[in-house]
């Protein structure tokens, strides 16, 4: 290792100081800072050494409990051990603080030499790698979080006060419009952020499984029950558990979980024994849960438990003010994947980006900007880029004349036609998918038939 570094010494013995100095310094040319007792060292510890030399025996506080005073300040600061004794059992237990190695005097340089290389190494890459965690987490924590809506900063807002506390937190949006990114963004910003963040779909499991993917299972709890399994609760010890499309699980299932919230304890499917967790609960749903209590489909009682806090996300169509931002952090995340830097998107195009209604919310608007990086081929996003219905959506909102030119019965005959044109625009694109219809115009089917029966309007024969 060629780079220079600091060495504190700390040894109460004058004729010892004085050797380090002379090989560590003069002849191996790094800076040697000595000391003749631990208080002193200490005092000076803010000055931040690259590696300590410590002997063990010294007048007043000795080398081990400067060790540990030193590794309670700075876990990763390496130490190295000095001694004249050889005692097996001191050398175990300084290693079992944190030392780095142990050397008995008269000391071995060459050796010496190695190890302080060694630790010195070790330790910045450790540094390191803990300054990449922490960049990690800042990036997971805002990653996809682009906001200039006043409702989605509140949203935020909600967040910064819900990511230090144990509250259960109830996100509630349609699909796409980040309920999991929020979820992220309260762990790893909080309290709980070096603690496991835990993900559960609750939708995605079949019903029979979900209570031993939430809680475990004993061995031989049910067919084909091999071994005993830990649930995603007992996982999720000390940190978060997101409960996604929590409006997905099944009634039976509502109890456990209320237990788990009110006693912070449950018991795994074939189990006896109380398991106690220490769990902050986030869900989320895309679905009305007051209106599924009030079917009989949802538990009161934990819904009440659940929505302490709620945090509401609203669809993209609603955050006009966030496409132009959000298409353009997508697009510049495609293109440095693609090797396309320096794409823009056109102006025309973002005009049909900000028209269009996006039923897929955010998740869409990426699918879109994903697809149309890979398309363009010159330094555009053009419209053409674009998937059909989103090149119509213009078309399919046709503007009315002005009233200052038209005559209020005019007015009205212009409109209808104007109704009449865009549900043929929609049904002609949509190939006459009545669903489909339907989301390009940002209607229901039932409103389609309605129209279509109003303007005399069929379906075509199929072959």
């Amino acid at each position: 290792m060629n780079e220079h570094y600091r060495v504190f010494v700390v040894d109460d013995d004058i004729a010892t100081r004085k050797l380090m100095e002379m090989t560590i310094a003069r002849s191996w040319g790094h800076e040697v800072v000595a000391f003749s007792d631990g208080k002193a060292c200490l005092d000076q510890l803010d000055t931040i050494p690259d590696v300590v030399l410590l002997d063990i025996m010294m007048a007043g506080m000795d080398g081990v409990e400067v060790l540990r005073n030193i590794k309670s300040r700075d876990m990763y600061m390496p130490v190295i051990m000095l001694s004249a004794q050889g005692n097996i059992e001191t050398a175990v237990e300084t290693m079992r603080l944190g030392a780095e190695d142990y050397f008995t005097k008269p000391v071995d340089f060459k050796r010496l030499r190695f190890a302080l290389d060694k630790a010195v190494r070790m330790s910045r890459l450790e540094n390191r790698v803990q300054q990449l965690q922490d960049s990690l987490e800042h990036s997971v924590r805002f990653e996809g979080i682009i906001a200039s809506d006043g409702s989605m900063q509140e949203a935020l807002r909600l967040v910064e006060k819900a990511k230090d506390s144990d509250i259960t937190v109830l996100i509630e949006g349609p699909s796409g419009t980040g309920k999991e990114l929020i979820a992220r963004a309260i762990h790893f910003n909080g309290i709980r952020r070096k603690q496991p963040f835990v993900v559960i779909n609750c939708a995605a499991i079949p019903r029979d499984l979900l209570e031993s993917e939430l809680f475990g299972h004993e061995r031989g709890a049910f067919t084909g029950a091999v071994e005993k399994k830990i649930g995603k609760f007992q996982q999720a010890d000390g940190g978060s558990i997101f409960l996604d499309e929590i409006g997905e699980m099944h009634f039976s299932l509502q109890s456990k979980l209320l237990r788990v919230l009110q006693q912070k304890e449950f018991e795994a499917v074939g189990g006896t024994q109380n398991i106690a967790v220490d769990v902050k609960i986030i869900s989320a749903t895309n679905k009305d849960l007051r209106s599924l209590v009030s079917e009989g489909l949802f538990r009161e009682d934990l819904y009440y438990r659940l929505c302490t806090f709620p945090i509401k996300l609203p669809p993209l169509r609603e955050r006009s003010s966030d496409i132009t931002l959000l298409a353009q952090e997508f697009l510049e995340r495609a293109s440095s994947r693609e090797r396309k830097l320096g794409l823009r998107i056109a102006a025309e195009t973002m005009d049909l980006l900000r028209a269009y209604h996006w039923p897929g919310n955010v998740r869409e608007l990426q699918a879109v900007i994903d697809r149309a990086v890979v398309l363009a081929d010159a330094s555009a996003v053009l419209p053409e880029h674009l998937p059909s219905p989103i090149q119509c959506a213009v078309d399919t909102r046709i503007a009315k004349p002005p009233a200052a030119t038209l005559s209020e019965e005019t007015t009205v005959l212009r409109l209808d036609e104007a109704k009449e044109q865009a549900l043929m625009n929609a049904l002609q694109h949509a190939e006459w998918n009545i669903k489909d219809a339907a989301n390009l115009l940002g209607i229901g089917r039932t409103t389609v038939y309605r129209m279509m029966d109003e303007y005399g309007i069929q379906l075509p024969e199929r072959d």
